[in-house]
């Protein structure tokens, strides 16, 4: 990389970083814009999905589901836009549709944290009733991150529902 696009790549990185930080202390629009601008410094699919992530928090979830797929297609390797736009679905009732794009989540090269696709199955399947495959998901997402208090927790209280 010259130095040139070495800057570029630098500039939108830390571009992202303070959107990150802005959208965590809960200012969406000023996220938003630095979202753009580490965009138009240099389209990256952290910026796309952190953008996207930026919409759901003002409850647009299409354009988030948009955002994702920009995500995916700059870097389908990366598995958070899958994840995200399986929530994202979620939370429209559209679980049937969920389901395959956390299971690609599950399947990207390049993703932290890796569990969180399992326990969005392990919550979908609870949700719904369906225990064994809920149980089966928690366990995944404990073999991806032991210890976890999210997943043990949920574990606990279905195993509870079964006995």
């Amino acid at each position: 990389m010259n130095t040139s696009m070495a800057d570029e790549a630098d500039r939108a990185l830390e571009l992202w970083r303070e959107g990150t930080e802005v959208l965590l202390a809960g200012r969406v629009d000023d996220a938003i814009a630095l979202f753009t601008r580490s965009l138009e410094t240099l389209p990256t699919a952290e910026a796309y999905t952190f953008r996207g992530w930026a919409y759901s928090f003002a409850g647009k979830l299409e354009e988030a589901i948009v955002e994702c797929r920009k995500a995916i297609a700059t870097d389908p390797r990366f598995g958070n836009p899958y994840n995200d736009i399986g929530c994202y679905l979620m939370e429209q009732g559209r679980w049937d549709e969920a389901i395959p794009w956390f299971e690609s989540a599950k399947k990207a090269s390049r993703y932290e944290p890796r569990h969180f696709p399992y326990l969005n199955l392990g919550r979908l399947h609870a949700a719904r009733g369906e225990v064994a495959e809920a149980i089966a998901e928690l366990e995944g997402a404990l073999t991806e991150n032991p210890g976890d208090p999210v997943a043990l927790r949920m574990l606990g209280h279905l195993r509870h529902k079964i006995n």
